[in-house]
């Protein structure tokens, strides 16, 4: 299985793995080997097998019952995961190479699923049995889904401010005017977020992927811009929901500049 997110940070470690354990009906039982990521691992001792892990990965992992193998770090530990680079060094190859064209990270997963679905009928080098007809031999020895979720986003409580924005992990997004100076919800995800002012969904972005960046609705701003007309020309919320929109969406610039 596979999954491609807008981040690698925690958010997306726990989501793979529910991804995961959902495509393959249950959790692998024995040993589940880890390179040390800094999503689960927050120190290595020594050089031992003893990890001081992070508190949401001892939580994750005690919800679904995996029992976790952490490689030896550097050198020492490349013959532990070498299969697992390997096949990864494949999937980039055959399915990434040349990088393909999409609109959103929802239409590449969906790509990935079809390529993942499409990779049970192929027959590793030699052996006599697909990769499907092997799983369907080891997936009664999986361990049952717990029957509640984990809730794998993590909850911020940002404050808006003065520019109708939130911060969460270094990028600001936008969030409409009349929450300026008040304290709201974020729950963050792997590839995107949602805000909330108490239990109702004031806003929804894509996560941005780099630092420091901001990521505006036009909507979220029109309300001022119509008590202040004047800063319609130059609104940055406009000049990046054009850029956003792009040249086909010419129509719905227009009918905002006349709304406004």
């Amino acid at each position: 299985m596979h999954r491609i997110f807008a981040s690698g940070g925690q958010e997306a470690f726990l989501e793979g793995h529910v991804h995961a354990f959902t495509v393959l009906g249950g959790v692998p039982t024995g040993k589940i080997r880890y390179d040390n990521p800094r999503s689960a691992v927050a120190q290595v001792i020594g050089f031992a097998r003893q990890r001081i892990e992070t508190q949401r990965w001892t939580a994750f992992r005690s919800h679904y019952g995996i029992e976790a193998f952490y490689c030896q770090p550097g050198l020492t530990g490349a013959h532990e995961k070498g299969g697992v680079e390997g096949q990864i060094g494949w999937f980039r190859r055959n399915h990434l190479v040349p990088v393909p064209h999409v609109d959103s990270l929802e239409q590449l997963n969906t790509m990935v699923d079809a390529w993942d679905a499409a990779d049970d009928h192929r027959r590793i080098g030699t052996r006599p049995h697909t990769i499907g007809e092997h799983l369907a031999v080891e997936r009664p020895l999986l361990a049952p889904l717990p029957d509640e979720s984990f809730e794998t986003g993590t909850w911020l409580a940002p404050r808006v401010d003065r520019f109708s924005q939130v911060t969460v992990r270094t990028n600001r997004y936008s969030v409409p005017v009349r929450l300026v100076g008040r304290q709201v919800r974020v729950h963050l995800h792997a590839s995107h977020l949602v805000v909330y002012d108490g239990r109702v969904e004031v806003a929804r972005h894509e996560r941005l992927m780099t630092k420091s960046g901001t990521r505006l609705d036009l909507d979220h701003h029109l309300e001022a811009l119509v008590r202040k007309p004047g800063a319609l020309p130059g609104a940055t919320a406009l000049e990046q929901d054009r850029v956003l929109d792009g040249a086909q969406d010419e129509q719905v610039w227009v009918s905002r500049r006349r709304w406004g």
